[in-house]
């Protein structure tokens, strides 16, 4: 049985589809108010932050994926993840189960460095020093080896549905409601973005191959880097929109958080937009070469089709 922690987020919702697609068995949803999203996956109601509701929840399985995500919040960040995370690094243990844990980006150093697995943490802020604990945490619990651990880490999201992420939220959806892209600090610093389903799918691959474990990953990204400038162009293509966007300097970020609490949880990111983001997935590609990746434009194409479709 495959375990999915954190069910309800947009990684866990292709991960089930994923996994239900590879026919790897029962499949238990986790989250506090789960849905299936399969016909036949089983769900449990469980609260990660309690001990007793993890373990429970987890017993019986083979393989335990946390996915679990959080409001951009730091002060939830900092009081609830490392517990959640260690409630279920305890109930994978007690039931001797495989763990897959989904990581970010948030702790490695903001500036223009190509980004391998090998790539030292240097965080930026309070929400980055609470994911560079948390990655620690992981790797501890890899070096014991009591049970098989991965790490699959994934830059900044794009993609469709209920994808959560600055580039969804500051381009995508202001231009599906019309709106003019905002671009955070400089429009022509090549960008790392991740497709959420391709995320999800390589996800799954890894935690259904038996010696990815004991590493980390970056999981798969399209490699021909585009600048924003040459993204909200792409995306204006695909939504047939006006091209035009305003860049949002940095000092006006920083000035616009004292009013906005959703900026002022993106000004410990900033740095990274004034730099190339070169996040490097050739690990993954060489170990996994089928795996086919969605370009950029393909993705943006994809989001226009489904925005077609939710208005007829």
């Amino acid at each position: 049985m495959q375990t999915i922690l954190g069910a309800n987020g947009q990684i866990a919702v292709e991960l089930a589809r994923e996994l239900h697609r590879m026919q790897t068995g029962e499949l238990r949803l986790v989250s506090r108010s789960p849905h299936p999203v399969n016909a036949d996956d089983g769900v449990v109601a469980a609260d990660l932050l309690d001990p007793e509701q993890t373990r429970a929840a987890v017993a019986g399985s083979d393989v335990v994926y946390f996915a679990a995500g959080l409001p951009a919040k730091t002060e939830l960040w900092e009081s609830r993840f490392p517990t959640m995370l260690g409630n279920a690094l305890d109930a994978a243990r007690a039931a001797g189960a495989k763990f897959a844990y989904f990581d970010n980006t948030y702790m490695y150093p903001q500036d223009e460095r190509i980004q391998t697995e090998d790539t030292g943490f240097a965080p930026v802020g309070r929400k980055g020093r609470v994911r560079a604990a948390m990655a620690r945490m992981v790797l501890q619990e890899m070096s014991h080896g009591d049970i098989p651990v991965l790490i699959a880490r994934a830059p900044e999201f794009y993609g469709p549905g209920r994808t959560q992420g600055f580039t969804n939220s500051l381009i995508i959806d202001r231009l599906r409601a019309g709106r003019r892209p905002l671009i955070p600090v400089r429009d022509d610093r090549l960008r790392s973005l991740i497709w959420t389903p391709d995320a999800s799918r390589a996800l799954a691959m890894l935690g259904s191959t038996p010696d990815a474990y004991g590493q980390t990953w970056h999981l798969p990204i399209d490699e021909s880097r585009l600048t924003y400038r040459e993204f909200v162009d792409a995306a204006s293509a695909a939504f047939g929109t006006d091209p035009r966007y305003t860049v949002v300097p940095q000092w006006a970020l920083y000035a616009a958080g004292i009013a906005s609490p959703q900026v002022r949880e993106l000004r410990e990111l900033l740095p990274r937009y004034a730099h190339d983001s070169l996040f490097d997935s050739a690990k993954f590609r060489s170990r996994f070469p089928d795996f086919t990746v969605t370009t950029y434009r393909e993705g943006l194409r994809a989001i226009s089709a489904e925005a077609g479709a939710s208005r007829s």
